[in-house]
């Protein structure tokens, strides 16, 4: 007799028979299951929401009157004949992974995932399971990222040169998760520090919730280059180079993202600096964090899957790519 599995992909997401449930469907379905906040996971539409207590206001602010259910971190919750559980998985504040038992099978959906604390979001914490289903934005050897504290001395320095300098520090950086990382790397004494309206807005809602981020300031209608004199500004990518940018006056412009890596891409954007951080695990974290599993069946949802793929099979795995609508981290726009 064959097994049903626990989860199947469809054409709505990864669907669970006996829970009756979706985890971050892609279309409109009666319950869904959400990793986090971000808008190729958490979408309109859906009649019933379950995620994380921590990441449910951000997602109220973004999908505006949901019905919705928060859950704690590593609660079980029986849901028709599967057992759920959301476990850590420091991609943004919030985040988790979803783990599913049936009848003694587990699986587990990563959502998005790094390994690196990056003293914001809840650290990531492996789950055991037969099944895991794997993002792998940055599943090249390419992508191996500088430990954070690093980074965080190149952003205080590119600030500091900018501001003898007489220019305005301008970085780009999506606005749930990667932003409040940032401010969490920045020292408040080395300067102003301004966000855009969509930045702050999600930053207040976090800062609400007991997050350690430093004060900054809204940038307004009329805020001008004078309030913006020696500042590091913080806005979402699709603003660098824009018209809003350059009511600051003279500045510097930087983008931080594990696309940076790839240099030509920085060039192509006509950036000054391009900071490599990002919230997604690089290829040492993405094998790290399969191996902890010990899952026998990998599956990889979005980024460089069929690669990543083909390596895991030579290397003994088990593992297929599959066919999802997960954005992960864009190069070229502002996905959240």
């Amino acid at each position: 007799m064959t097994r049903t599995p626990v989860l199947r992909f469809t054409d709505r997401g990864f669907y669970c028979e006996a829970g009756d449930f979706y985890v971050d469907p892609w279309r409109p379905v009666p319950r869904a299951l959400v990793t986090h906040g971000h808008s190729d996971h958490a979408r309109p539409g859906m009649a019933a929401y379950l995620a994380t207590h921590q990441a449910l206001p951000v997602m109220r602010m973004r999908l505006g009157d949901i019905t919705a259910d928060g859950i704690a971190y590593g609660e079980p919750r029986r849901i028709g004949g599967a057992t759920v559980s959301f476990h850590p998985a420091g991609h943004v504040p919030g985040s988790a992974q979803v783990r599913i038992e049936v009848a003694g099978e587990v699986w587990v959906v990563s959502g998005d995932y790094k390994l690196e604390d990056d003293g914001v979001s809840e650290p990531f914490a492996p789950v055991p399971c037969h099944s895991f289903i794997s993002e792998c934005t940055f599943g090249l050897p390419v992508f191996r990222w500088r430990p954070q504290v690093e980074t965080a001395a190149s952003i205080a320095a590119w600030w500091a040169e900018n501001a003898a300098l007489g220019r305005v520090s301008i970085l780009g950086g999506y606005s749930l998760g990667k932003a409040q990382r940032l401010l969490a790397m920045l020292d408040p004494d080395q300067g102003p520090i301004l966000t855009h309206a969509g930045i702050a807005s999600t930053t207040d809602i976090l800062r609400a919730q007991g997050y350690a981020l430093p004060e900054t300031q809204r940038i307004m209608p009329d805020t001008d280059r004078k309030s913006a004199a020696g500042a590091l500004i913080l806005c979402p990518p699709g603003l660098l180079g824009s018209p809003w940018a350059r009511r600051f006056g003279p500045g510097s412009e930087a983008f931080a993202s594990g696309w940076m890596a790839l240099r030509g891409l920085r060039r192509r954007r006509g950036m000054d600096r391009g900071f490599v951080i990002s919230d997604h695990a690089d290829w040492p974290g993405l094998l790290s964090a399969i191996a902890a599993t010990g899952a026998e069946n990998i599956y990889l949802t979005h980024g460089y899957t069929d690669t990543f793929a083909r390596y895991l099979r030579e290397t003994g795995h088990n593992a297929t790519a599959i066919q999802t609508e997960f954005a992960g981290e864009a190069p070229d726009e502002d996905a959240a």
